[in-house]
This record gives C-alpha cells, structure tokens and sequence, in this order.
C-alpha cells in the first residue's frame, strides 16, 4: 500500500481519534455510542500510523504533497472543477 496521506493529515486523525476517545468516555464507554467512538478512534489512529486511507485511494486524493506526472498534485484535480 502506497501511504497517500500527509503528516498533517496523519497528525489530525490522531487529534480527532483522541476527541472521539474523550467523547467516548462522556458518554459511556459501554454505550452504543460510546462503543461508536470508540472504533471510529481506532479506524483514525490506524490510518494515522500506517499512512494510507483506503477512502484517499478511491477517491484518489493525495495528501502527501508528492507531485504526479504533469507538475500537479494528486488531488488538485478536484479543484479544477470548481
């Protein structure tokens, strides 16, 4: 798997993943919720550490700054449209 996230990106999921384990303990860890949250986090600490989001791959976006062919980034094709 190819990493297709940033450091930035990698170090807000970890942030959001902590929010959501905070929220998690709000609101009860045994509640549904809580227990949503909770996996949520784990899904965002995962991608944060191995660098790659399987959604970024579909979507093809890039958040690593690498430039592709043609001098432009992954994900300012998303842009043009606008």
């Amino acid at each position: 798997m190819k990493k297709n996230m940033g450091t930035a990106d990698r170090a807000l999921r970890v942030v959001a993943a902590a929010g959501a384990v905070a929220g998690s303990g709000v609101l009860g860890v045994s509640t549904a919720w809580g227990i949503v949250l909770l996996a949520v986090a784990a899904v965002m600490v995962a991608t944060a550490l191995s660098g790659y989001c399987p959604i970024y791959s579909v979507l093809h976006v890039e958040t690593t700054g690498s430039p592709v062919a043609g001098g432009e980034h992954r994900n300012s094709r998303m842009h043009r449209a606008a």
